[in-house]
């Protein structure tokens, strides 16, 4: 199959080596798409975050990234056994810059003001964590568990105890032949009351951060990190550094080998790669690294590993002296007989101690399980998911005086299985691409229809005024029918009011609001894009459900994971603890052919002869800009009319020859060129606004004041205080898949740069190519890379707990 576009013309004369139509990338007419005719080209980038930090604390994230500009992989959640490469699929670096303070809000499109959705949404999270505590502290009664484990496992199981109990963590408590009862499973939780919302945190004192730049300065650290260490540690984070200088990693940013010589500096001959300190310190961290690849937890072996990797003598005692301080927490998961089969038939002790398999005094029957480490923020936000949702898939009332029947009846027969699956159980899963939003749509306007509370929440701004418009029948196709009769349709405002996205229905700004007892005041919640649920986000919506509820979770499998951990909508699929609709209806067009395909592994032929998709070839990473360039300002609308506002680049990294930041560069030349005297913006630039962790905003720059830098995003004024600038905005000519997710424009074009062939996997190709609505150019400089990535790289392993729970929370699960 060729490549070369049908449309051709000469290419510009700077062109470095292009001849013909694939030096000009006008669009073309076939696709050929499995043997492109490319040769490699360097200078990639990985989509891992920015800059090479590596941050973890409560507002934001970044894992490394890598390319020509220096940057640095964020390799250290692979040597924790998470499975964190170049590629950086599952790091929350895209979008993942940490909000904090400032006063500045985001009046929403209907009107509501306030505090922006990141504080109400972090205030929020807040209150949740503050009743898992408090759940936690109630669970105070015995229950004989894990008597038939033994070596490692039973030794970390016996400290949590210790420390559960109360008991001082001594070093004989990891030698007690009998272990301490566990807590009881918890007793149901009231649901979060209403709260007023809350300022954002109070920057540290000014005393207490001299202080710790003294101490900073006396360990020959940077003493631009005194503000952050403060802020992160407390008014007592002189003294605690001064004590355990390895406590600096829980600065975002900090590696192991920076901490190891600032308590080198303060510790001098009393420093030594033994010290208790300094092993429970690495554990916490790698823990941290872990759930910047999506993880919530970590196998032991995985854990133990990666300490000794970083030349901790002793892991398996690192691990423990974090459990027994409260660092981290131990859980042991009950596995399925069939996947405990390998450690059995191998008959390794040690294989068999890691996965806690044990035998009674009876020699009777195994009885298998993995035991996990994991930080308490996660560990108590996943069981407080599976608490959740146990409790929405139990409580749907027994009489429904809604006529569900009628409603099946008079709705599109694509969206009647779902309109029924829905009248019977309280959550319901619906699987399908981007043209089965049609049947979500049916099912809410049926719901509204037979008076019901329904409402709908989506991961991006763009996708709630998409699904706004399908919700109204406005968007050019047929009306949304369903409920009440044949034809009808939501009005385009009512539409609008029915739709929010997750962080504007959780912080109150859009949708329903709450009711008296703090619950959403609805009756049916969908929920698209379910894929982008991280836990915690996931476990704050279901604990603000009312009772009698039903949750609807809607969205494309195929897709990136969230950028926060967990795979929340992956492992409800496979607990099959509630009903699972598929959509049947195909993604229209060459676009939809070949986005389907990718999807079950093949990179198929595809006829385009709407010049809907183009492959331009390329040799190296100049090239590649070059090209994009020509694309954007040029080709795409000349041949197809398409703006070069409505045009979205999409390349795997930030950093590199052709990651965002050189391609930004570029397209800033030509479209808005200016001296970037705002923080390196100008007014009319193009940016990409990062208001929370894993949220990707788009918009532009208006201009700057002492306020900050001012934004328009979705139609909605928007100041970033200028403190936050560096680490929330960039420029959005060029997004990773990361960032795009959620989010479709006109025209796409997808850059592929040689060094970026590790970086593709299924889910990356996938979620990037079906970004765009009516036109694909894919500059292309990975040779086969890409139909192997798309044919045998599916997308990388999250450690999770929840569908493990979940199944013991629901006998019928499975």
């Amino acid at each position: 199959m060729t490549t070369d576009p049908a449309t051709t013309e000469p290419a510009e004369p700077e062109a470095p080596g292009g001849e013909g139509a694939a030096a000009d990338g006008e669009p073309g007419t076939t696709v050929r798409t499995r043997t492109p005719d490319a040769t490699e080209a360097a200078g990639g980038g990985e989509d891992t975050g920015d800059d090479g930090r590596a941050a973890a604390d409560d507002t934001g994230t970044e894992a490394g990234g890598t390319g020509a500009d220096g940057d640095e992989k964020a390799t250290d959640a692979d040597d924790a056994g998470t499975a964190v490469t170049g590629s950086g699929e599952e790091a929350a670096g895209d979008g993942a810059e940490d909000v904090g303070g400032g006063d500045t809000g985001d009046e929403d499109a209907d009107g509501k003001s306030g505090l922006s959705e990141a504080q109400a949404e972090l205030a929020a999270q807040r209150v949740e964590r503050e009743r898992i505590e408090r759940r936690k502290a109630e669970r105070n009664g015995p229950i004989d568990s894990g008597a038939g484990l033994s070596g490692t496992a039973a030794d970390l199981l016996a400290a949590v105890r210790a420390v559960e109990s109360g008991q001082k963590p001594v070093s004989t408590v990891f030698a007690e032949p009998e272990p301490a009862p566990r807590r009881p499973a918890p007793e149901p939780v009231r649901r979060p009351q209403p709260v007023a919302p809350t300022p954002a945190a109070a920057a540290p004192a000014r005393e207490t951060v001299d202080t710790v730049r003294a101490v900073l300065a006396r360990g020959g650290a940077p003493e631009s990190l005194a503000a952050q260490a403060a802020a992160v540690l407390g008014e007592s984070a002189a003294g605690e550094l001064g004590a355990d200088p390895w406590q600096l990693l829980r600065v975002g940013g900090v590696r192991p080998e920076q901490a190891d010589g600032f308590a080198r500096a303060l510790l001098g001959a009393e420093c030594g790669p033994g010290d208790e300190r300094r092993g429970r310190a690495f554990t916490v961290w790698l823990l941290e690294q872990a759930a910047l690849a999506g993880h919530t937890a970590l196998e032991v072996p995985a854990l133990t590993a990666a300490l000794g990797r970083y030349t901790v003598p002793d892991p398996d005692a690192a691990v423990r002296s974090a459990v027994a301080e409260g660092d981290a927490l131990v859980f042991q998961d009950a596995l399925d007989p069939a996947s405990a089969a390998p450690a059995r038939e191998t008959g390794d002790a040690k294989d068999a101690e890691e996965t806690g398999d044990a035998e009674d005094g009876e020699g009777a029957a195994e009885r298998p399980v993995r035991v996990l480490i994991g930080l308490e923020r996660y560990a108590l936000a996943e069981e407080s998911l599976a608490d959740g949702l146990a409790r929405v898939i139990n409580s749907l009332p027994k009489e429904d005086p809604a006529d569900w029947s009628s409603a099946a009846a008079s709705a599109p027969r694509s969206a009647a299985e779902l309109i029924r699956a829905v009248a019977g159980h309280g959550l319901v899963l619906h699987t399908g691409g981007e043209a089965s939003r049609a049947e979500p749509a049916a099912l809410l306007t049926a719901a509204r229809a037979l008076g019901l509370r329904a409402y709908a929440a989506t991961h991006a701004t763009d996708g709630r005024q998409r699904f706004a418009r399908l919700l109204a029948g406005t968007r050019g196709s047929a009306p949304v029918s369903g409920g009440g009769g044949a034809g009808e349709t939501v009005d385009a405002p009512d539409a609008l009011q029915a739709v929010a996205t997750v962080a504007g229905l959780l912080s109150g700004a859009q949708g329903p609001g709450r009711d008296a007892d703090g619950a959403l005041d609805l009756d049916l919640l969908v929920v698209l894009d379910a894929p982008q649920l991280d836990v915690e986000t996931a476990a704050v919506l279901t604990e603000s459900l009312p009772d009698g509820a039903r949750l609807v979770l809607s969205g494309d499998p195929g897709v990136l994971w969230s950028a926060g951990p967990g795979r929340v909508f992956a492992d409800l699929l496979a607990a099959r603890a509630c009903p699972q609709v598929a959509s049947r209806t195909p993604d229209p067009g060459p676009l939809g052919e070949l986005v389907s395909g990718i999807g079950i592994g093949e990179l198929n032929q595809v006829d385009a002869p709407g010049k809907e998709i183009a492959i331009v070839p390329v040799r190296d990473a100049g090239e590649a800009v070059h090209r994009t360039v020509q694309l954007v300002v040029d080709s795409v609308p000349r041949a197809l009319g398409i703006p070069a506002e409505q045009t979205q680049v999409i390349t795997p990294g930030h950093g590199g020859a052709a990651g965002t930041r050189t391609l930004n560069a570029a397209l800033k030349e030509r479209l808005n060129p200016g001296p970037g005297r705002f923080g390196g913006f100008d007014p009319g630039d193009r940016i990409a606004w990062s208001p929370a962790p894993g949220r990707t905003v788009s918009g532009r720059v208006t201009g700057a004041d002492a306020d900050g830098l001012r934004l328009e995003c979705a139609g909605a004024p928007v100041v970033v205080p200028k403190e936050r600038v560096e680490q929330s905005v960039r420029h959005g000519w060029a997004l990773t898949a990361h960032q795009a997710v959620g989010q479709r424009w006109p025209a796409v074009v997808v850059v592929l740069p040689g060094d970026a062939a590790q970086a593709l996997n299924r889910p990356w190709v996938y979620t990037a190519f079906g970004r765009a609505e009516r036109h694909l150019s894919v500059v292309h400089g990975v040779e086969q890379a890409l139909p192997r990535a798309v044919a045998e790289v599916s997308a990388k392993p999250r450690t999770t707990r929840l569908s493990t729970l979940l199944k013991a929370q629901v006998p019928t699960a499975g």
